[in-house]
């Protein structure tokens, strides 16, 4: 539960070394590049980014495209292959390597962008030939060359098609008209296929019924049967899907170079956060400057690194100074590492501040156990968090989420083993030691209220005693004694007092009414306290109204406590929805017929799993709006900003420096 103490680095050497000095800096993975103050006699370091962002963002659109086009290939042969997958490792020696790779890497990537090309012009004329293929299918019906199907000296003859509904309206049409003939010749779902002729001294007739029956005229022609049409454009279309597949394969054989192609690309993203790093460092002619933060317990390998790649540099460690926020390195263990990831959606901690995320973990587990509070459950949760954890080699999200779920599930199995529940049944084998959800009321001061509610808003006031806890903490380690006691420490004694007031209120503690006694005068004084010394910073008036303001504060405090009656509404929606979906799983299952014992067993995992997903989902934001309002607002400053190392973060690789 500490933050890392951070050290300034001010460094001076040669322009021509800067690149090494860089990459020194890189491998301690230790050195947060800041901006240097503007140092007299010295400009900003210029460098051309957009050409080098262009470039990048060309290799890794190709990267992309043959990801994809592998990817949808391995699915549709069922393949299985660890050649796509990212997080892979990579020796320091092989990522430097890539800076050699960039004419091959280059003619990789003019070969897969050539294989796009074609590929949208096969797809471009397969959907033409589709069409066409569609067009000419009734026409197959055709043995006789096209070309016989045009007009002579005297008589019109079209070969052509009329919409289906239609047809007999034609028919009987050029049956009623002199010197008019038709023939139908097959049909398809949609349209007819006809022979027309006319006498050219009856066009104008002929074209009327021609209109008004909608006939659309063969868009083939030649000496070849409509058969030996729809056979070529069979053959064209058999042609092109074998070019489509043939250039599919060309593409999935370039898969195994995949690797090779992302680190390349984090090779080039890391040329491009150095050139970024112009705009922060600053030089002279020959040479340049500059600052960094440096975790004190990383000075030694940042001075080894430093000395080894270069004679010509000057470097020196000093203290931030005061007005400075240098960067925040979280000192947290595995369990706690994953509960960073909520502190920081809210604002990651402060250099300068008291750092809560223990704290917060052990109440964020509790509660998140609590509004499970169910065995079954909770053991799904720790086996299946702790699967994703274990299988998960990068530190992404996904994984510190599932170690959230994991902890949160060990503590849903003991609530769950206090509630006597298992996956919403009460085994007779194990015994009940905290009341029903769904049916137990405690008395208070003559009225009935639930019992688990009463539980859910004492350990609200748990918790809130420990951000006032976390406030003193905090003030004390300024040196800001006065601060800590009454801002923090007389409001968590304050909060004591009401808890103990309220455990002797309720009749079913039998707490001796002293506890009453004791809990009311407690909380009482340290609130006539808390309102003397709030205004002991101001003057005269200011002095009044800041013991006003205490004073009045005690109703901010109440609506606090009150939140937490969330944790009770969440845990007995799902109690009760987890006790319906068993009721009538073991209904149908314990029923003998077979096919409701299938039902049974499906209404189980269906049902259980989606109030499991459910109930995760509203656990998660409203557990995680308790530490944010509730308890952090009691100390937490925030804004600050995590420590980003130089060269720390890929997007494909992992890489190993030692």
């Amino acid at each position: 539960m500490a933050i890392a103490e951070m050290s300034k680095l001010n460094l001076a050497a040669m322009n021509y070394d800067r690149d090494c000095i860089l990459n020194a800096l890189q491998r301690t993975r230790a050195a947060e590049i800041k901006l240097h103050y503007d140092a007299e006699n010295t400009d900003a370091m210029a460098a051309d980014t957009e050409n080098l962002r262009d470039y990048l963002d060309k290799t890794e659109g190709a990267l992309s495209l043959l990801v994809s086009e592998a990817d949808a290939y391995n699915k549709e042969n069922k393949v299985k292959s660890d050649d796509l997958k990212d997080g892979f490792d990579v020796s320091y020696t092989q990522f430097t390597a890539a800076k050699d790779m960039r004419a091959e890497m280059d003619s990789l990537v003019n070969t897969i962008n050539g294989l796009n090309l074609r590929k949208k012009e096969l797809l471009s004329e397969l959907n033409k030939t589709v069409k066409l293929k569609e067009e000419a299918l009734i026409y197959s019906a055709v043995d006789s060359p096209l070309e016989d199907f045009t007009d002579t000296r005297r008589v019109k003859i079209k070969l052509g098609t009329v919409p289906l509904p239609l047809a007999d309206n034609f028919s009987a049409a050029c049956a009623a008209a002199p010197l008019i003939q038709c023939e139908m010749l097959g049909s398809d779902a949609e349209n007819a296929l006809f022979i027309f002729v006319a006498h050219k001294s009856v066009s104008d007739t002929a074209e009327g019924i021609l209109q008004e029956s909608g006939f659309v005229p063969c868009p083939f022609s030649g000496s070849r049967s409509g058969k030996e049409v729809y056979d070529d454009i069979l053959c064209l279309e058999e042609k092109i899907r074998a070019d489509l597949k043939e250039n599919s394969e060309k593409m999935y054989s370039l898969a195994p170079r995949v690797r090779g192609m992302k680190i390349y690309c984090d090779y080039l993203g890391f040329e491009l956060e150095k050139a970024n790093l112009s705009d922060k460092l600053r030089c002279t002619q020959k040479t340049f400057l500059l600052e960094a933060y440096v975790p004190k317990e990383a000075q030694d390998s940042v001075r080894e690194e430093l000395s080894s790649a270069t004679n010509a540099v000057y470097f020196e460690f000093s203290e931030p100074a005061e007005d400075e926020i240098p960067p925040t390195l979280l000192k947290n263990n595995a369990a706690v590492k994953n509960f960073e990831a909520i502190t920081n959606m809210y604002s990651p901690v402060s250099y300068r501040e008291f750092d809560p995320n223990t704290v917060m973990a052990l109440f964020y587990s509790v509660f998140l156990g609590f509004i499970m509070a169910d065995v079954g459950y909770g053991l799904l949760m720790f086996v299946i968090g702790g699967f994703i954890y274990l299988r998960s080699k990068r530190d992404t999200g996904l994984k510190r989420l599932s170690g959230v779920f994991a902890i949160g599930g060990i503590f849903a199995v003991v609530w769950g083993l206090l509630f006597n529940s298992f996956f919403g049944m009460q085994p007779p084998f194990m015994p009940t030691l905290l009341p029903d959800p769904q049916k137990e009321m405690w008395t208070v001061m003559g009225i009935k209220i639930p019992a688990v509610l009463i539980i859910s808003l004492l350990l609200g006031m748990v918790q809130l005693c420990a951000g006032y806890l976390c406030k003193a903490v905090q003030c004390w380690r300024r040196n800001h004694i006065a601060d800590g006691i009454f801002d923090g420490l007389v409001w968590s004694v304050f909060t004591v007092g009401v808890a103990l007031a309220v455990v002797g209120l309720v009749d079913q503690f039998k707490a001796p009414k002293l506890i009453t006694y004791i809990g009311g005068i407690t909380a009482g004084a340290s609130l006539l306290c808390a309102m003397l010394t709030a205004g002991r910073k101001e003057k005269l008036l200011g002095k009044f109204t800041k013991g006003f303001g205490a004073a009045y504060g005690v109703i901010n405090f109440a609506s606090d406590i009150l939140s937490y009656a969330r944790l009770y509404g969440l845990m007995l929606s799902g109690a009760v929805i987890a006790q319906i979906v068993s009721r009538y799983a073991v209904d149908f299952i314990t029923g003998g017929n077979a096919m409701l014992i299938i039902l049974g067993a499906v209404l189980m995992i269906v049902g259980h799993g989606f109030n499991l997903a459910i109930g995760l989902l509203g656990a998660y934001i409203h557990d995680a709006r308790l530490q944010y309002v509730e308890f952090y607002g009691r100390f937490f400053e925030g804004e600050g900003e995590l420590f980003s190392p130089l060269g720390s973060d890929f997007k494909y690789v992992n890489l190993n420096i030692k």
